[in-house]
């Protein structure tokens, strides 16, 4: 037998009192003899007897009378044979993401939970706590108060599902109980998939009292002058804020511009201009909401002129040139005829134009340059034959050139969400003068389409090939051909795919982006980069291509930053990284979703829950019941019994 409150079988320490009572009527009798009372002693003799049984009587009746009230109170349990077959396993899913950071009716929501946790959990309940950022299995509270009391923010956002996955694969004999403390922000009805039928899931939904909020999303570089920067910082308001807020613009955390920005839109870009030198800080604004988005670290490095060079005819690669200027681009332009293998390793990207026969000895050069992390646009001849155009782009795994059509088709849509144009449009454009073609090919991709024509099929395709980037047009750009020389579109298009994948010049990373990026350095084969800031040093998982070197950051570093790049103790280049903005909306967007997941107010009432369905708990009524039973045979006693 076990009890639910130990503690308050202390008070059984007040057995004393009745029986110190008893002892101090336990009076003596002094004896007087009278010779005309000498009959009656045998009468008090019997009197005085019948007198100490009724009070042993009264002494047991009350010692048990206290004793079942103490242990009823303390409420005694016992395993139930049947319920135990039917035990189940906890595991509590604890969202520590930045959203946790808004503040509820008693504080912060991740540390009003922790709270929770630590005065509700019973020590003798074992568990498994799951994180963004640590799991603990098969645990007690006990045993992990001073990592909770510790846990910090997670510096990507929470995901369900992956931890479902975790608790999944772990082997059980037993159901498994699952309770998610999280503020449910981008919950999804996809991530609860994953979760067995056998299996219970509730959630505790922690709401904040603040839901406005002012995020700072990104950074980038609207314009370049002859001796200044125009750089664009997009803003995000969320809620009814309309309040203006101050923002600040830090080089080396030296305040170069302040300003008071009006909260006007949903969205909305902030302009500021920045002499064009190297600059590594960051931007930061003060709302009331969450603080984790108020600050965009950003770094802007000296970096050299981007390296182009065009293969085909003169003549119809000079509009390249008018693209690709001397200020930002080193261009150049060559025939096949007169093309020198070797300046392509050290270029940044590849125009083929209108290549009729593509020789096989240059697709293997140019394979390689794009595994090494070099763009290669591709344009196709109207002469070209199918078979060698898919020669050349079977490295991109997904596209393909089908049959040629000679039927007139328009460049009707822009999409505005891929990759290609991050920061390049302020507003989209519906209503522009549609380019056209006139003979093009049928491109089939998995990969998504940058422009469409009418008919939904694709006009430009870019795919992640390697280490580089393979962009493909369904059609030649000539003249003769087409006019999307003459169309709005041909600058940004071309400009863009042109670049590194670091597209708008800024380096500012966003933690947990699996995308990879390059160095531009020469590094010996034992060599190793390093990054690391004053309170904060890794290495990235890295691998050397010759004058680059590739770098893939996974969920590294943990803070958000300016960090410098180093070779051993030289300095390599500046890189800055952020926290990902999707939960800086707390606005629930996925209120039907709420509506039917099963939810509890507490965590304190789930171990309730799990007492209530694995324990006898109806002991403690029975010594009420005895208690009730002495009550009343002790008032009998007193009034009955002489």
């Amino acid at each position: 037998m076990q009890f639910k409150h130990p503690e308050i079988l202390y008070f059984l320490f007040l057995l004393i009192v009745p029986i110190l009572v008893h002892l101090f009527q336990l009076r003596r009798f002094k004896k007087e003899f009278f010779t005309n009372v000498r009959f009656l002693i045998a009468l008090a003799i019997q009197t005085r007897k019948s007198s100490q049984i009724k009070k042993w009587v009264l002494l047991t009746t009350r010692l048990l009378l206290l004793t079942a009230l103490v242990l009823a109170f303390a409420q005694p349990f016992s395993l139930s044979k049947e319920k135990s077959n039917l035990q189940k396993e906890l595991y509590i899913i604890l969202d520590n993401s930045y959203s946790m950071q808004a503040k509820g009716k008693k504080g912060e929501l991740l540390q009003r939970a922790i709270q929770e946790l630590l005065e509700t959990t019973p020590e003798t309940i074992h568990f498994s706590l799951l994180t963004n950022t640590e799991t603990f299995w098969n645990t007690d509270i006990k045993s992990i108060q001073k990592e909770l009391q510790n846990l910090q923010y997670s510096a990507t956002p929470f995901e369900l599902d992956p931890i479902l996955n975790q608790i999944q694969a772990r082997p059980s004999l037993y159901q498994k109980e699952i309770v998610v403390i999280s503020d449910a922000i981008g919950l999804e009805s996809k991530q609860l998939t994953t979760i067995a039928k056998t299996d219970a899931i509730s959630f505790i939904i922690p709401k904040a009292e603040q839901q406005n909020n002012v995020s700072i999303d990104s950074v980038f570089i609207r314009q370049t002058l002859d001796n200044f920067y125009e750089i664009g910082v997009q803003v995000s308001n969320y809620g009814e804020n309309n309040q203006p807020v101050s923002m600040g613009l830090y080089n080396q955390n030296k305040l170069v511009a302040k300003t008071m920005i009006s909260l006007k839109k949903q969205k909305q870009v902030i302009p500021f201009t920045i002499p064009k030198k190297a600059f590594h800080g960051s931007v930061s604004l003060v709302d009331n909401g969450l603080t984790f988005d108020n600050t965009y670290y950003f770094s802007i490095g000296e970096s050299p002129k981007t390296k182009v060079i065009s293969i085909g005819e003169v003549a119809k690669n000079a509009f390249l040139s008018r693209i690709y200027t001397n200020d930002e681009f080193k261009y150049q332009n060559s025939t096949l005829a007169q093309l020198d293998y070797n300046l392509i390793e050290n270029q940044d990207a590849i125009v083929l134009n209108e290549v009729e026969d593509i020789p096989q000895a240059l697709q293997t050069t140019l394979h390689s340059f794009v595994e090494k992390g070099g763009n290669l646009i591709v344009i196709p001849s109207v002469k070209a034959s199918i078979s060698n155009l898919n020669s050349l782009v079977q490295m991109t795994g997904n596209t393909s050139f089908k049959s040629a059509n000679t039927t007139e088709k328009l460049i009707t849509k822009i999409h505005f969400n891929h990759p290609i144009f991050r920061n390049v449009f302020e507003n989209k454009i519906s209503n522009f003068q549609y380019p056209k073609t006139k003979t093009s090919f049928t491109v089939t991709s998995t990969s998504p389409a940058v422009l469409s024509y009418q008919d939904e099929s694709p006009f430009l395709v870019s795919s992640n090939t390697g280490a580089g980037i393979v962009s493909v047009f369904s059609a030649a750009l000539n003249m003769e051909n087409s006019n999307f020389q003459q169309s709005p579109l041909i600058v940004p298009v071309f400009y863009q795919l042109a670049q590194s994948q670091e597209k708008n010049g800024i380096a500012a990373r966003t933690i947990g982006n699996s995308d990879s990026y390059f160095i531009k350095t020469d590094l010996s084969k034992e060599g190793i980069l390093t990054v690391k800031n004053k309170t904060e040093e890794f290495i990235p998982i890295q691998q050397n291509l010759g004058t680059k070197v590739k770098m893939n950051f996974e969920n590294y570093p943990l803070q958000a930053g300016n960090f410098s790049v180093f070779n051993k103790k030289q300095w390599v280049e500046n890189i800055s990284f952020n926290y990902d903005r999707k939960e800086s909306n707390l606005i629930h967007n996925n209120k039907k979703l709420l509506s039917e997941i099963p939810q509890i107010t507490s965590i304190s009432s789930v171990f309730d829950q799990i007492r209530t369905e694995n324990n006898d708990s109806q002991i403690w009524k029975w010594f009420l019941i005895f208690a009730l039973l002495m009550l009343i045979s002790e008032t009998a006693i007193i009034r009955f019994v002489k």
